[in-house]
C-alpha cells in the first residue's frame, strides 16, 4: 500500500475561528439517551415485520429480502448522507432523520391498522426507513466533539457503543413480548412514539455551530465534489487510511465468524443453547459499553485497540478447539465485551483528528469501506464450512486422525477448523497494521482538530 509524503500529516489544520466546547455531559446525555429509544423503535419493528412476513408466507426468502432491503438503502445512501451531514446543520439533519423514518412507520402503521399490507410494502417501507436512519449515525457522531470536551470523547464513545447495545439486547426480548400482546399495529405505535420522544430531546438540546476549516471551504460544490473531498481528506492523512484499511481486513474475518457461527453451535447443541449463547454475548457488548463509559478508554487508544484485537483473535482459537456450550459462551462474552472498547478508541481518533465539519463525510466513508466486505464474507463462510473444511473433519476425513484428535471430529468441527485460520488471518493482518509506522504513531504525527 502507498502512502502519501510525511509532509501532507505534519502540516497544521487552521484553527476555527472561536473555540466551541460544551460546558458539560448533560446535552450530550440527553440527546443520546433521545437517540437509544428512537433506535430501540426501530428494532422492533424490524422484528415485528420479520415475524409478520415469516408468520404470513412461512418463507425465509421473504425474511431475507426485508434484511435485504434494509441494508441496501443503508449502503446506497451513506455517502450522500456523509456529505450532506456535513452540509446542512446537524440538528436539522437528525430532525429530518427521525421524521423521515417516522413516515415510513406511519405509513406501515396506516396499512397494517387498515388490512392491507402486502410485503413489498413492507420491503419499500423498510428502505425508505433505513435511508433515513442512515444519516443517523453520522450526523451524531460528528456532533459528539462539539458537544463535550475534547477529554471526554472516550466516555462519550463508550455510551454511543452502549447505545447500540441496548436495543440488541433489549429489541428482541421486548419484540418477541410485544409482538403477541399488541402485534404489528401496536408495535408500530410505540415506534412512533419513540420517534417523537427523540425529536423531544433534539428540540431541547443546545447544538453548538460547526466551525468551518480552510480545507472544508475550498472544496464546497456540488455534492460529487463534497463526497470525493472526503476521501481526498483521509487520503491525505495516510495514519487514518492504514487504521481503516486494517479494520476493513479485520472486520471481513470476523464477519466470517459471525456467519458461521450458529451453525457451529447447532452442529454439537441445541437452537436453546444458540440463543443463551447470543443472550450471553450481547451482555457482554453491554458490559464492555459500560466499562468504555465509565473508563473512558487507554491514553494510547491505537495500542489499546490493537492488544484488545489481539484478544478477540485469540479468542477465536479457544472457541475453535472444543465443542462445549460453555466454553463458546464464555469466549462470545469476552469476545463482544472488547468491541465497544475498540470501536469507541476508534471513534475518539476519529473525532479528536478529524475536522468537525468533515466528520459527517467521513464517517460515512468510514463505515462504507469497514462493512463493505461484511456481504462477501457472509457468502464465503457457508460454503467453505459446508464444503471445503467441513469434510475433512467428518469421521474418515482428511484431517479426522491428526488434527481431529485436537479438536474434534463431526458435524460443526470443520466450522471450527475455519474459526482458527480466521484467528491467524486476524492475526496477519493486524501484524500488517502495526507494522506502518504512520498507523502506529497517528495520535502524535496527525493534529488535533479540535480545541481545549
Amino acid at each position: 500500500m502507498t502512502t502519501e509524503p510525511a509532509t501532507l500529516i505534519e502540516q497544521p489544520q487552521e484553527a476555527p475561528a472561536a473555540p466551541v466546547r460544551a460546558p458539560s455531559f448533560r446535552g450530550f446525555l440527553f440527546a443520546w439517551f433521545g437517540q437509544v429509544v428512537s433506535t430501540l423503535g426501530s428494532g422492533l419493528t424490524s422484528f415485528a415485520l420479520g415475524v409478520w412476513l415469516f408468520q404470513r408466507s412461512h418463507s425465509t426468502t421473504q425474511w431475507t429480502l426485508l434484511v435485504f432491503s434494509y441494508s441496501f438503502a443503508t449502503v446506497l445512501t451513506l455517502p450522500f448522507a456523509g456529505a450532506l451531514v456535513d452540509r446542512w446543520d446537524r440538528r436539522i439533519v437528525l430532525l429530518l432523520s427521525n421524521l423521515g423514518a417516522a413516515t415510513g412507520s406511519l405509513l406501515l402503521a396506516g396499512l397494517a391498522w387498515s388490512g392491507r399490507l402486502e410485503p413489498w410494502e413492507a420491503y419499500a417501507a423498510a428502505m425508505i426507513t433505513a435511508s433515513f436512519n442512515s444519516f443517523q449515525m453520522p450526523a451524531f457522531n460528528a456532533t459528539v466533539p462539539l458537544l463535550v470536551p475534547k477529554d471526554q470523547l472516550g466516555r462519550a464513545a463508550g455510551l454511543t457503543q452502549l447505545g447500540m447495545a441496548i436495543p440488541g439486547i433489549l429489541g428482541p426480548i421486548l419484540a418477541g413480548v410485544l409482538v403477541v400482546a399488541i402485534k404489528l399495529r401496536g408495535i408500530l405505535l410505540v415506534d412512533i412514539v419513540s420517534f417523537a420522544f427523540a425529536l423531544f430531546t433534539l428540540l431541547v438540546v443546545r447544538f453548538p455551530k460547526v466551525p468551518q476549516s480552510a480545507e472544508s471551504r475550498a472544496a464546497r460544490g456540488s455534492l460529487g465534489r463534497e463526497i470525493s473531498f472526503g476521501w481526498k481528506y483521509l487520503r491525505e492523512r495516510p495514519g487514518l487510511m492504514a487504521l481503516l484499511y486494517t479494520f476493513a481486513g479485520v472486520n471481513f474475518c470476523l464477519g466470517m465468524v459471525q456467519a458461521v457461527l450458529p451453525p457451529m453451535i447447532l452442529g454439537f447443541s441445541s437452537p436453546t443453547a444458540l440463543g443463551t449463547v447470543l443472550m450471553v454475548a450481547g451482555l457482554g457488548m453491554a458490559a464492555g459499553a459500560i466499562v468504555m463509559s465509565v473508563w473512558g478508554g487507554p491514553k494510547r487508544r491505537v495500542r489499546g485497540m490493537f492488544l484488545f484485537l489481539s484478544f478477540v483473535a485469540a479468542l477465536l482459537f479457544l472457541a475453535g478447539f472444543k465443542p462445549s456450550v460453555p466454553l463458546v459462551g464464555a469466549a462470545a462474552f469476552l469476545f463482544m465485551f472488547c468491541f465497544p472498547i475498540i470501536n469507541g478508541c476508534g471513534a475518539a481518533i476519529w473525532q479528536r483528528k478529524i475536522a468537525p465539519d468533515v466528520l459527517g463525510r467521513t464517517f460515512s466513508l468510514q463505515r462504507v469501506i469497514a462493512t463493505a466486505g461484511l456481504p462477501v464474507a457472509a457468502l464465503l463462510a457457508g460454503p467453505l464450512a459446508e464444503y471445503v473444511f467441513g469434510p475433512l473433519l467428518v469421521p474418515g476425513g482428511a484431517l479426522a486422525s491428526s488434527l481431529g484428535r485436537v479438536i474434534g471430529v463431526g458435524t460443526g468441527r470443520g466450522t471450527a477448523l475455519l474459526f482458527i485460520l480466521l484467528a491467524v488471518l486476524t492475526y496477519v493482518a493486524l501484524a500488517l497494521g502495526w507494522s506502518n509506522p504512520r498507523l502506529r504513531n497517528v495520535e502524535d504525527e496527525l493534529p488535533d482538530a479540535i480545541p481545549g
